[in-house]
């Protein structure tokens, strides 16, 4: 067989592969969250989200909404280094992102069940 019949063969079964997979997966809500960083935001943003006094009193204090933990939570860097993850109970967890033309950070206590936004802060 040439090379150019085996690879007629080969687009075909891909090309087959392909709509086998579009069709099956179209409707269903499937993600391909394999990095750290997405493994962690998506973590969060499935959890209830609880907010402590402090945070409440940043949003205040920079004029956000609340709005913005899900736009960090979509768009944002995990900052592992300023984050501290060999805690055994919650984790915590450094996002920054942008909202809204401001450049913002945020600190998430990571429990079982919850995720609680511990501190907010604009980044200069």
């Amino acid at each position: 067989m040439k090379f150019i019949q085996r690879f007629a063969y080969y687009s075909i079964g891909l090309g087959i592969g392909i709509v086998f997979l579009l069709f099956f997966l179209s409707g269903k809500k499937t993600s391909c969250d394999y990095g750290l960083d997405a493994r962690v935001k998506k973590n969060i943003r499935i959890k209830k989200r609880e907010i402590t006094k402090e945070a409440e009193l940043q949003f205040k204090v920079l004029q956000i909404d609340t709005a913005s933990i899900s736009s960090i939570l979509a768009n944002g860097n995990v900052d592992f280094k300023k984050s501290d993850t060999k805690l055994d109970s919650c984790k915590m967890y450094y996002i920054q992102g942008k909202y809204e033309h401001q450049e913002l950070a945020m600190l998430f206590e990571n429990c079982d069940s919850v995720a609680r936004v511990q501190e907010v802060s604009l980044i200069n």
